[in-house]
């Protein structure tokens, strides 16, 4: 498989290079879809200016990156189109892996149950194969290189590139095993912008699960593992903040950093559900609604984790593409993340309702985008209602397409449990409800 992913890279660097020296390049780079006042290259651009002058680049109301990215783009600034290839290519490389670890993981637990007879007569055919299974790493890795969000992304140097490849390492060390380097990413991840910190429950269940140790609060070994690896995560963002005090001389990036995207002062338009909303708000209101919204973000964490805390490969997928949702300034960047993980989860398909209405909308959506911006801003024959119309309807696409997938593999592995066709008492055909 190694030379198909080889092939596959460098079609989507091709790609990429082509984009960045067509006249598209400054275009894109200025789509409020594409970017934000988080990750916009300009803004980062705007910083190492400051940087240079000695004046932090917190000193205004610009810049709102971590210092080490500031630092990483100090020294390679003028290879900066060569750094957002390779994070897409490490992206791929890491899920292409981490979709193979899983897989493997899969099927030696579904060989398992086959050989003690765990599996109904009547459900063998929901069974995945090893041919069936054998390309889906590479897919995974193609709907993340070619995924026109993810190439736009890259061609506008948004910062959300380096936070997906950031990410993607987190699982990939997940899945492999290993609690420190696990820890290290999800910290980093954490720094980076606040809500990786929902990731940290699917982590220690599948570490847990690995290590074949209960989820019991009566375990010595649970609390031995989860303080071991709370210790490992915390002591990581301890470092990496005492870090970027170190080089930054001040604690300037936490106001201008995590406050500002708690906050979201900056209501420029985007994919998200904030920047409207509050647009309109009273201010005596906005502290209130604030909380709210964030809460969203992590609210879902602990109901998710018990629902699925025997599949935490699945609540990772979960938690990724509820924080790209509902997270204060997402762009189309967040969504590549989580619909590269789709192929993985293609034994779904028989059981999903709505892919065909889903696929529609968010395609629809995707093309009107940049109509409806342009009817508002240039042409002056619509408003910032049509523009957030279209915003709510692109989420409301998101968020039916989570709950299918959500639906469709409680249904599967209801399915695997009772059998494929289910009856009542009365011995009518049954059907199974999601509550």
């Amino acid at each position: 498989m190694a030379a198909p992913l080889t092939l596959l890279i460098i079609v989507a660097v091709t790609i990429r290079a082509v984009l960045f020296r067509s006249s598209l390049a400054e275009l894109i780079s200025e789509r409020v879809e594409v970017v934000s006042p988080l990750n916009a290259w300009k803004r980062v651009v705007e910083g190492l200016a400051l940087l240079d002058l000695g004046v932090s680049p917190y000193s205004g109301d610009v810049f709102h990156e971590t210092p080490l990215v500031i630092y990483l783009f100090h020294f390679v600034v003028d290879y900066a189109e060569v750094v957002f290839m390779i994070a897409d290519g490490i992206t791929a490389v890491a899920l292409y892996l981490s979709i193979q670890t899983y897989n493997k993981n899969v099927f030696r637990k579904q060989k398992y149950a086959l050989e003690s007879d765990r599996y109904p007569a009547d459900c063998l055919e929901l069974l995945r194969s090893p041919k069936e299974m054998f390309y889906i790493p590479l897919k995974v890795a193609m709907f993340y290189l070619l995924n026109p969000f993810t190439i736009l992304s890259c061609v506008a140097k948004s910062t959300c590139g380096l936070n997906n490849a950031i990410i993607a390492l987190f699982i990939l060390c997940t899945l492999k095993g290993s609690a420190l380097l696990s820890g290290i990413f999800l910290a980093l991840a954490t720094y980076q912008s606040i809500y990786p910190l929902t990731l940290f429950a699917p982590a220690l269940l599948f570490l847990l699960q690995r290590l074949y140790i209960p989820v019991n609060l009566r375990r010595s070994s649970f609390w031995f593992f989860t303080l071991q690896y709370v210790f490992i995560y915390v002591g990581s963002l301890v470092v990496i903040t005492g870090l970027s005090f170190f080089l930054l001389g001040s604690w300037d990036f936490i106001p201008s950093v995590y406050g500002f995207i708690f906050s979201v002062p900056d209501l420029t338009p985007n994919i998200g559900l904030f920047w409207y909303f509050f647009a309109e708000m009273f201010e005596h209101f906005r502290l209130f609604f604030i909380c709210v919204f964030q809460i969203n973000v992590f609210f879902y964490t602990i109901p998710l984790s018990i629902k699925l805390k025997e599949h935490p490969v699945f609540l990772i997928f979960m938690q990724i593409a509820i924080i790209s949702i509902f997270k204060s300034y997402p762009t189309v960047g967040d969504v590549a993340l989580y619909m590269a993980f789709l192929p993985a989860w293609s034994h779904l398909y028989r059981f999903l309702r709505n892919i065909f209405l889903v696929s529609c909308v968010l395609l629809a959506c995707s093309a009107l985008f940049p109509v409806l911006w342009h009817l508002w801003i240039y042409a002056g024959s619509a408003n910032s209602n049509f523009y957030y119309a279209i915003t709510l309807l692109f989420n409301f696409g998101q968020i039916l397409l989570v709950s299918d997938y959500f639906y469709a593999y409680l249904r599967r592995e209801h399915h695997l449990t009772h059998g494929l066709y289910l009856k009542k008492e009365d011995g009518s055909e049954a059907t199974l409800v999601l509550k």
